[in-house]
């Protein structure tokens, strides 16, 4: 291994869209990035595959299953490579703040009033813009 090469940490985040809003989250004031919003995830774990780890993240965070989608963005962040995926929406769902300081249903053209973590900004921005639509 040469001495520029970093072990990549995958995370995985999902992009649940209801009625033209999409499902963001408050990170936990001690957590990373604390109080910045974000679209539900997290880091995947060893031996674990993207779909499997977004399952897991979606249950703990906010106890809810959801059928995970298609793959929407890639966005690399220092060791970081985050990976977000459509999630379509299941009208029975019930989430609850269960890791999460709060969650919100946003119009993809108001993203900008909220504080995201720096590797999130292009991602935001293609979604304010309507460049990524599901």
């Amino acid at each position: 291994m040469t001495s520029d090469a970093q072990e990549i940490q995958v995370v995985v985040a999902a992009l649940i869209e209801r009625g033209g809003r999409l499902l963001i989250s408050q990170r936990l004031p001690d957590a990373g990035h604390g109080g910045r919003w974000e679209f539900p995830g997290g880091k995947r774990e060893p031996g674990e595959h993207d779909s499997q780890a977004l399952h897991r993240e979606l249950r703990e965070e906010l106890g809810i299953e959801l059928a995970i989608g298609p793959h929407a963005w890639t966005e690399r962040s220092g060791p970081l490579e985050l990976r977000f995926y459509w999630c379509p929406w299941a009208e029975a769902l019930r989430p609850r703040a269960l890791e999460v300081v709060q969650f919100r249903w946003v119009p993809a053209e108001s993203l900008n009033g909220y504080l995201f973590p720096p590797a999130d900004s292009r991602l935001v921005q293609a979604l304010v813009d309507g460049r990524l639509i599901r």
